[in-house]
């Protein structure tokens, strides 16, 4: 832990990894100030960027390119956008589809001709073609037919769409990949990551979501246009504010978290940190304590349009409405004059609420707090090249003891019970992503399983490590049993970084994947998670947001949550 950026106070009231880290909790997490969405446009505002669209050329039927630019202090970004006329019978947010509405990729500059005829050949194969190091990332979206339909229909006949469809879907195109960091050709994040406007993570693909999201609202208008050259009228600039980009994540998203400890450290622990020194002000503020207010009650309001057909978050959102109810009352009273009254709430929360208006209030604890939890941003990042090598030189007395603080939940897990062992994660051959399988339906299942059951290694490595005295070296121990390096390597990793190991049994009957999905799109900023089953979920970005052209005049940070009838 960075001591720099901690004070004893501060230390105290963290809250410890076995809290954070289980996946209930993990799965009750909200976007807040500290999220990249949010983070990405807040600095763009600060730096005055500028934002044009160079190109469109894109005929009546809505095929065609397109030019989205994005111009900081030093360099400009490119989104170049093909927009395609899709069959709806190949329409699929699987990840098998060959075929999507638009796809998309962010250029490293300026793209001449040359290089948009160029992208046209490969960026609408996805996965199929190969980009080059001049791009990014790559990503490709579909329409939400019905609304977008719904919304170039009535744009056409001069009139504005229904806003309670608009509140119901909250997006005319979701995206169903965006991929960065290598993935196709594109660059690795090696050049751009000392780069200041996109060195924080997912800051491009952020980019790159934020002018789709424009592309969006202007191919409708374009369309509507094409369709009614005489009646067209624009989307009103309110209705607009509310449609973000959709978009549907699976399980190839779920490893991450246990593949990258110490960046999932940096992000969980800064959020930790974040909350911790809210809690330990002496005194409430009185304009603190309004801004708190004015935080809630937006959280409170944007929450009734939050819909699922999921049936655990459905009861979660009827709890957690139950619960800000009951939390606004609380703070209405005169409960902010004892010593370290946040830290109060806080306690009084943990104790009151379910898991899903706790972790609401963590988020709605740092909106007013912009000044002391602020440069946790620049904390987020990891150097993912950095070498852990093996301390062979540690005592086994020692990696007992990291093995105590960091993975009793893995020693009391029985893992001779079937259900502790019922599910396998491996790669599918034919999109080499990663799947959840059943263990009993598959005979093979150890064959092809992926290293996602820590808990079960750690049991192993604990059974062979009985017989070793205190004072042995892991060196030794590995020269009789190598097959547990890699498990040995990670144990030390997350001994320095804590907060980079899930609590749970990955490989249970009850593990629910889409509790690290919700995890890792809380720091994207993603709102309304829609799970559709235990293993995907469909969120909204960028809903609320100031488009390019509004940013530099827009006054509210806090775009995400909006009380009815707030234009941020």
């Amino acid at each position: 832990m960075n001591q720099t950026i901690l004070g004893d106070d501060v230390i105290k009231l963290m809250r410890p990894p076995e809290t954070v880290m289980r996946l209930d909790r993990m799965g009750s997490f909200h976007q807040s100030r500290l999220s990249f969405m949010r983070s990405l446009l807040r600095n763009m505002k600060q730096e005055k960027w500028v934002f044009s669209r160079p190109v469109w050329d894109i005929n009546s039927n809505g095929v065609g390119r397109a030019v989205y630019q994005a111009k900081g202090p030093v360099r400009t970004y490119s989104l170049v956008v093909f927009a395609h006329d899709l069959d709806a019978s190949e329409r699929s947010d699987r990840s098998i589809a060959t075929a999507w509405d638009a796809t998309f990729t962010m250029f490293d500059g300026v793209p001449n001709n040359a290089d948009l005829d160029r992208l046209s050949l490969v960026v609408p194969l996805q996965e199929a073609g190969r980009v080059s190091e001049t791009e990014l990332c790559i990503s490709r979206a579909n329409k939400s037919v019905r609304l977008f339909g719904h919304v170039v229909d009535r744009l056409a006949d001069g009139k504005q769409p229904d806003s309670a469809q608009i509140d119901a879907i909250g997006y005319l195109m979701r995206t169903t990949a965006v991929y960065g960091s290598g993935k196709f050709g594109a660059a690795s994040r090696d050049k751009i990551k000392m780069r200041p406007e996109v060195a924080r993570p997912f800051h491009i693909e952020m980019l790159s979501v934020y002018l789709t999201r424009a592309f969006t609202v202007d191919l409708a208008e374009h369309l509507a246009q094409a369709k009614s050259p005489e009646n067209a009228i624009k989307i009103d600039p309110v209705l607009r504010r509310r449609l973000g980009v959709g978009n549907s994540t699976g399980l190839g998203m779920a490893p991450f978290l246990v593949n990258h400890p110490p960046l999932i450290h940096n992000w969980i622990s800064a959020r930790e940190i974040a909350l911790a020194r809210v809690r330990s002000l002496p005194a409430a503020q009185e304009d603190k304590v309004v801004l708190f207010r004015t935080a809630l009650a937006r959280a409170a309001a944007s929450i009734g349009d939050w819909h699922t057909k999921d049936e655990v978050q459905g009861a979660q959102i009827l709890a957690l409405q139950k619960d800000l109810t009951i939390l606004t009352t609380h703070v209405a009273g005169p409960i902010f004059e004892c010593f370290q009254p946040w830290n109060a709430l806080y306690l009084w929360t943990e104790k009151s609420l379910s898991l899903e208006a706790q972790e609401l209030l963590v988020s709605v604890l740092l909106e007013p707090f912009g000044e002391l939890v602020d440069d946790l941003l620049n904390t987020l990042s990891a150097d993912e090249e950095a070498v852990f090598r093996i301390d062979g030189s540690m005592r086994i007395g020692v990696l007992r003891d990291i093995l105590k603080s960091h993975y009793a939940w893995a020693m009391r897990t029985d893992f001779e019970q079937k259900d502790n062992r019922s599910r396998f994660w491996y790669v599918s051959a034919n999109k080499a992503e990663p799947r959840l399988g059943e263990r009993d339906d598959e005979p093979d299942a150890d064959a092809y399983e992926e290293p996602m059951d820590i808990g079960r290694g750690v049991n192993k490595l604990v059974a062979a490590l009985a017989p070793r005295a205190q004072d042995d070296l892991v060196a030794d121990f590995l020269l009789k049993q190598p097959r547990f390096r890699i498990l040995i390597r990670r144990i030390q990793t997350v001994g320095q970084h804590p907060y980079g190991e899930i609590h749970d049994n990955l490989i249970s009957d009850t593990v629910r994947p889409v509790d690290m999905l919700r995890c890792k799109l809380s720091f994207f900023g993603a709102i309304d998670f829609d799970p559709r089953s235990d293993r995907w979920v469909r969120i909204t970005m960028f809903k609320n947001a100031p488009y390019p052209h509004e940013l530099g005049n827009s006054t509210q940070d806090n775009w995400a949550y909006c009380l009815p009838g707030e234009f941020p």
